[in-house]
């Protein structure tokens, strides 16, 4: 075989064996002679066999399962939480040079500073208060991974499991507190209530023909009820004749 041929085909043979494709959601690190020299993609690239080495990199964004971990809150009570992390490369470059495996990485970093910051929170504080706690975990975690190229784009707890016993607790005082409101509520109505009595009564009082109609009113409420009870309402000025009579002749047993 002629020269003029094999040339051709070993440089042929060279050029496709240098040929690379990226994804569009991936990024390839190359190194040439073992030092950085670019990053390419995505697309088609080519690099110089033998003298490159390349390091595919994913750029989109991972979910991070944090398993339950059982940590102690500053009140001293044990409690087991899990979270969910999501970040993703922005430099892929340091995510390669700066850190060996950057998702063990980011998983242990993220565990270590969830047991801390559960550690500076009560029990409360870490049930009603998970918004706080989150922002303060990924801004934590986000400064420390900064360097490595990675961005840390949101972190939520899952779940939090308290003791039994502690359930019992909370439980129990849930139950007093809403005992506490329901008398608080109770007392305010019966306030109110003996307010407008006074209001009616002193309006009442001065009106003797409202008084009559309340009266009546009375009668029939009890007519609805099917009561057997017999009630004889006497007039208001027969019990004032009656009064002022009373009166008179008491006035006069003295005067005698």
């Amino acid at each position: 075989m002629s020269i003029f041929i094999i040339i051709p085909v070993i440089l042929l043979a060279f050029l496709f064996w240098g040929l690379c494709i990226a994804q569009e959601y991936q990024r390839a690190i190359i190194f040439r002679l073992g030092r950085f020299h670019q990053i390419k993609g995505p697309g088609l690239f080519w690099i110089i066999p033998l003298v490159d080495r390349r390091k595919t990199v994913d750029i989109r964004t991972k979910t991070v399962d944090l398993e339950q971990q059982e940590t102690i809150t500053k009140d001293s009570v044990t409690i087991k939480v899990n979270a969910v992390l999501w970040f993703k490369i922005v430099d892929p470059e340091k995510a390669i040079i700066k850190v060996a495996d950057y998702n063990k990485a980011v998983y242990q970093f993220s565990v270590t500073a969830l047991r801390n910051i559960i550690g500076q929170h009560s029990l409360d504080e870490v049930l009603r208060g998970r918004e706080e706690i989150n922002g303060t975990l990924q801004k934590i975690v986000d400064a420390t991974t900064e360097p490595w190229g990675i961005k840390i784009e949101m972190v939520e707890m899952k779940d939090v499991e308290i003791p039994e016993a502690m359930q019992r607790a909370m439980a129990r005082e849930a139950e007093a507190i809403r005992e506490k409101r329901a008398r608080i509520v109770k007392a305010e109505a019966e306030l109110e209530a003996s307010i407008k009595l006074t209001q009616g009564a002193k309006q009442m009082e001065g009106s003797p023909i409202a008084l009559e109609l309340r009266r009546m009113q009375m009668l029939s409420e009890i007519g609805i009820d099917n009561n057997t009870t017999t009630i004889v309402v006497m007039p208001s000025d027969f019990i004032s004749a009656a009064r002022s009579f009373t009166e008179i002749s008491n006035k006069n047993k003295k005067e005698e």
